[in-house]
C-alpha cells in the first residue's frame, strides 16, 4: 500500500506572520480555515513540492520553532539560495561534504546530496536545501 507524506505541521507563535512569511516565497497557499476561536489551520505548499506545511492555532503542541531539519531539495543550490536570498530571507552560505566534513561552498562535481544551506522562518524552525541532481535508485 503506498503511503504518502503530504503535510507537515509546523508551530509558530504568529499566524499571519508565518503565513506572510512563506507566501513571500512564492509558495502556495492551499487554505486559511479559521473555525473558530481556538483552532485555524493555514497550508501553504513550496512550488513544485508535493507535500504542504500546516501551521495555525490549535495545529500542534510543540513550541515555535521547534521544527528543525525540514529538507527542500532543489536541483540547483546557488540558484535556490539566490532565489531566497533575493525574497529577503536569511540564508546560510553553501557548505559541501568531503568525507564526514562539512567544508564551505558548492560540491565542485555538484554530487547528488552532498550541498546544503539553511535558513529559517520567523519562530526559529530550521529549513535545510539540499541540492539532488541524480536521485538514488527507487527514488
Amino acid at each position: 500500500m503506498d503511503m504518502k507524506l503530504e503535510v507537515v505541521a509546523i508551530p509558530v507563535s504568529d499566524v499571519d506572520k508565518a503565513k506572510q512569511f512563506y507566501e513571500s516565497l512564492g509558495w502556495r497557499l492551499d487554505a486559511d480555515f479559521p473555525l473558530g476561536e481556538n483552532y485555524r489551520v493555514v497550508q501553504l505548499t513550496p512550488p513544485g513540492s508535493p507535500c504542504s506545511i500546516h501551521f495555525g492555532v490549535g495545529i500542534t503542541p510543540a513550541p515555535p520553532g521547534s521544527a528543525q531539519h525540514l529538507y527542500l531539495v532543489v536541483d540547483d543550490i546557488e540558484a535556490a539560495r539566490n532565489e531566497l536570498i533575493g525574497h529577503g530571507v536569511d540564508v546560510s552560505g553553501i557548505v559541501h561534504r568531503e568525507g564526514s566534513k562539512l567544508v564551505p561552498g558548492v560540491d565542485p562535481n555538484h554530487t547528488s546530496y552532498g550541498s546544503f544551506a539553511s535558513f529559517s522562518d520567523p519562530d526559529g524552525n530550521g529549513w535545510q536545501l539540499q541540492e539532488i541532481t541524480t536521485r538514488l535508485p527507487g527514488r
